[in-house]
């Protein structure tokens, strides 16, 4: 396979220049991924388009949670992507599905006329809806750029057969970018059972807080939540591993 393109999923501005440095060719900028990713503050938006050499898409979620919307969270949504715009961001990721699991189509092309001209990702709202391959058809018919998919899978390499069968429907008409556990003991072959052209990762490592006084019996969060004395952080060193091992 040549030609392939690599987004990484990131959480902040400093996750930009990491992927950057690793030599990706796009991020898709999130808050919020222990839901799975939501908007990301227009603060974030901003620092991260200073960062140069790296498209900048943003994912447009108003929430955690699934991907029906009130009346309320979709004018948020217009919202968001109206201070995207104004921000420079190169595209916009998103997804709106109807209460039977289809794609909710009015909505999903009002968001991609308000979008233009920037590039529009459709998310892995796609990997919940009922029929993936209808649901595929919807989004060339609305004009959707790209789509995210696992092939309705736990990762990338369980949904291999149901990606491999979205590329091969999709021809030059979408691009089906393959996300899902990704990693660099992985990419090749999920390129190769795939044909996928584009890979969509995280790239995080933990990183160690350089507090010094600590006071671990309190959380700030969920107690299911990581310690807020350990982050993760994007690496460049391993966005460029899964590239290379992708590559190789």
């Amino acid at each position: 396979m040549t030609n392939l393109s690599f987004e990484i999923c990131v959480d902040s501005p400093e996750g930009v220049i990491a992927a950057r440095d690793g030599r990706a060719d796009r991020v898709e900028l999130c808050d919020n991924l222990f839901e799975g990713g939501t908007t990301p503050s227009i603060g974030s938006i901003k620092m991260a388009r200073r960062v140069g050499g790296i498209k900048l898409h943003v994912i447009i979620r108003p929430r955690g949670g699934d991907f029906l919307y009130s009346d309320v969270e979709f004018e948020t949504m217009r919202m968001d992507i109206e201070a995207a715009r104004t921000s420079r961001v190169d595209g916009v990721v998103i997804g709106l599905l109807t209460a039977d699991g289809n794609i909710d189509k009015e909505r999903t092309a009002e968001l991609v006329t308000l979008a233009r001209p920037m590039s529009v990702t459709f998310h892995r709202a796609f990997d919940v809806c009922r029929d993936p391959l209808a649901a595929l058809e919807d989004l060339i018919e609305i004009g959707v750029d790209r789509v995210l998919t696992s092939g309705q899978k736990a990762d990338a390499a369980s949904g291999a057969e149901t990606i491999k069968k979205l590329v091969a429907a999709a021809g030059d008409r979408i691009v089906v970018v393959a996300c899902g556990a990704i990693d660099e003991t992985n990419a090749a072959e999920v390129i190769a059972s795939t044909d996928a052209s584009e890979l969509h990762f995280t790239a995080f490592e933990e990183q160690e807080s350089a507090m010094e006084y600590r006071n671990e019996s309190v959380a700030m969060g969920s107690a299911d939540a990581p310690s807020e004395y350990v982050r993760r952080v994007t690496s460049a060193e391993k966005v460029q591993r899964v590239i290379e091992a992708a590559n190789g």
